[in-house]
């Protein structure tokens, strides 16, 4: 096992790596740096961008892509000649909140159908304990004519990559890794420590490393809702929430922890795929679950306050205009997969709100696509009954009362400060945060 490592450091071998999203490409490009690549995608488009030195996510500038050993691909055929495989594609959730498999099963479909004797595959999407084994093994299996743990191997390493943080990178951050025998786990191990400069951990099993990965952001999830609850009652209570935690945060032990709309690609899906394996088990977790329903109804929150702070200043819904600044699920990206920002429009929506939306990062194309919405390229000066600044992009950071006062009509309005970036900032103007 450890020769395939030695063949790839040697370029005798070559990688593949298997979708080429917000964790994949970086993947590809670090490994890139030092052995032989491939990346596959189904997306066409996208290889296309990639080969042209772009990524489509807009996280890697092209210089990211110099100095590496890679080709790009969207067919399968081309996997065939790789030993050691790279699965990280996207985990999503169905409408009903049970986990869609569809993307990874189809991606070992097609890894399956490369694989041959002594290859290794390493699955870094976030999971359930137990679905590497459970789930895909047994469709490489079926697909190849092999036997895992006799003809090819299986690892897991969960990818822990923090979308438009250029601090905690793949080379920063230690890297899990679990395996299906000892000496796969140091192959694989081996292999990672090649573009992870932090090292790695080896846990004692495939399961173990993916729990270790879903209780990450169900932990970071639980602890949110909390504050998220709090935030309501201390709305009630009428104090600022985000004037309680600096108090509260003078005590050396006091967790770190803010309100706000928990969407994405990870904090907001993968707490589901625990608790759905839980509940199979036959344990409904209580704890998870009321975290998750909290952190999903706070964009329904988010729009109701700011409906009633107009009706407060005798502003009829019906005929306000309000604007949200904002839309992808975190600051300064373009991802706007799973944005709670949505529920906070749909519910103004839903009490006959007109709602203009403004994004630097997200692609009007894409908006349009998902959510059937029209961003605008810039806001209307004295339009607006209300600004909902929903998440705090570097380009928002300079705003004033003044900028503010400059959109609303007759310069005086109300403003929405989700994150309570701009407490004390906003001069006269009616101010809610959470």
């Amino acid at each position: 096992m450890s020769n395939l490592h030695d063949q790839l450091v040697a370029k005798d071998a070559t990688m593949s790596v298997v979708g080429l999203g917000y964790v994949g490409l970086p993947i590809a490009l670090a490994f890139a740096k030092h052995i032989k690549v491939i990346g596959f995608d189904i997306h066409q488009g996208r290889v296309e961008m990639m080969k042209r030195a772009e990524d489509p996510s807009e996280e890697i500038p092209a210089l990211g892509f110099e100095g590496c050993d890679i080709s790009f691909t969207s067919d399968g055929e081309d996997l065939k000649q790789a030993s050691f495989h790279i699965v990280a594609v996207p985990t999503p959730i169905q409408a009903s909140n049970q986990p869609d498999l569809g993307p990874l099963l189809a991606a070992s479909r097609t890894v399956g159908r490369a694989l041959k004797k002594g290859d290794v595959v390493v699955y870094e999407s976030t999971v359930y304990p137990g679905c590497t084994e459970e789930d895909c093994v047994p469709l490489l299996e079926e697909v190849s004519g092999l036997k895992m743990g006799e003809d090819f191997f299986v690892a897991y390493s969960p990818e822990r990559i923090n979308p438009g943080d250029k601090v905690n990178t793949i080379e920063t951050i230690v890297k899990v890794v679990g395996a299906c025998d000892e000496a796969t786990l140091d192959m694989v191990a081996k292999t990672y420590d090649l573009v992870v400069k932090a090292g790695t951990h080896r846990a004692s099993s495939i399961r173990v490393a993916e729990a270790s990965k879903i209780i990450e952001n169900t932990q970071r999830d639980v602890n949110i809702a909390l504050v998220n609850e709090l935030s309501i009652i201390f709305n009630r209570i009428g104090i600022n929430t985000f004037e309680v935690l600096e108090a509260a945060g003078t005590k050396w032990n006091f967790l770190s922890f803010r309100p706000g709309l928990v969407g994405g690609h990870c904090i907001g899906i993968d707490p589901y795929y625990l608790t759905w394996k839980s509940n199979k088990l036959g344990y409904h977790a209580k704890v998870i679950n009321s975290g998750r329903y909290v952190n999903d109804s706070m964009g329904f929150y988010v729009g109701k306050q700011t409906v009633k702070r107009l009706l407060a200043r005798d502003v009829n819904p019906l005929e306000a205009r309000v604007l949200v600044m904002g839309l992808t699920f975190k600051e300064n990206v373009t991802d706007i997969r799973n944005t709670k920002v949505i529920d906070v429009i749909r519910e103004l929506e839903s009490f006959n709100v007109k709602v203009d939306v403004v994004d630097p990062h997200a692609s009007p194309d894409e908006v349009r696509e998902e959510y059937e919405i029209a961003l605008r390229d810039a806001p209307e000066n004295s339009a607006y009954d209300a600004i909902i600044v929903a998440v705090n992009h570097t380009e928002y950071e300079s705003l004033n009362a003044m900028d503010f006062s400059n959109f609303l009509k007759d310069g005086t309005g109300t403003v929405v400060d989700v994150k309570g970036a701009f407490r004390g900032k906003t001069g006269d103007l009616d101010y809610w945060s959470l």
